[in-house]
């Protein structure tokens, strides 16, 4: 699976708790974190180059643990691959669809993923008379990369950030990018517990289980799966930060750089 960055171990550590047995090869993509404000081919072309790599590494599966990679990347990968591949959208949307008692429901996400409408068409697919609010949240990403969790500079920017969501009495409030679940309680004390935050690892991660099932693609052992962590850049960060959120699961990180 793979991340622009460290977000995607929200990801990773679900899939992780509901499939213990299978391995795990993450990729942080650390060196060109944020993708949200790069262009729709620039972030094809990462993700083509880092599912080159995972395929190298004998994966069966690949999990696009980034927003914006799903939204601009995933028919790409699933023409071009021979192995299946899972997106975090349709899982967080389906959710976020079965939480909502209004029909209201707002996404926040990179400026990538808020463009390319992914979550507007995943959520009306499911939902054709759902009114949704979406905003681009762009600084909320380095601002988890920095690992300002719980900060004063955070706490505003996401009050400014969430303002027009509270206007527009939204219910149910998706979570449209891996990093913002590290934020979930700064979130939750903005928009009050009336809000139901979705997050769309766990769902992400049933959706793999049961495509595995589906496939005959499921470990065969019943023993702890093994896990490697690779970062394109400061893997001293990524594993500080990683331990910080997720103990120690992540013991190394790896680095692998691309051109």
């Amino acid at each position: 699976m793979f991340d622009s960055g460290l977000g995607g171990l929200t990801v990773a550590h679900a899939i992780m708790r509901q499939l213990p047995s299978e391995s795990l090869v993450y990729f942080g993509d650390t060196a060109r974190v944020p993708y949200g404000p790069k262009s729709p081919d620039t972030v094809r072309r990462y993700s083509q180059e880092i599912a080159t790599f995972l395929i190298e590494q004998g994966v069966k599966a690949i999990v696009i643990a980034c927003n914006t990679a799903t939204a601009h990347a995933l028919p790409m990968l699933r023409q071009s691959l021979e192995v299946p591949v899972i997106g975090v959208v349709e899982p967080g949307a389906r959710a976020a669809v079965r939480a909502s008692r209004s029909g209201r429901i707002g996404v926040i996400a990179t400026a990538g993923t808020i463009k390319s409408s992914a979550y507007v068409r995943a959520i009306e697919a499911e939902s054709p008379d759902a009114r949704i609010t979406a905003r681009a949240c762009p600084l909320l990403v380095p601002l988890v990369e920095e690992g300002w969790i719980d900060h004063d500079a955070t706490r505003a920017i996401a009050r400014e950030y969430l303002a027009p969501f509270m206007h527009d009495e939204v219910d149910t409030l998706v979570l449209g990018c891996t990093h913002y679940p590290l934020l979930k309680s700064l979130i939750a004390e903005i928009v009050g517990p009336a809000v139901r935050l979705i997050d769309s690892a766990e769902e992400t991660a049933a959706d793999t289980r049961r495509m595995l099932t589906d496939q005959s693609l499921h470990a065969a052992s019943s023993e702890a799966g093994r896990y490697r962590f690779i970062a394109s850049d400061d893997q001293a960060q990524f594993l500080a930060l990683g331990q910080r959120f997720f103990g120690d699961t992540i013991e190394r990180v790896e680095l692998r750089t691309f051109g």
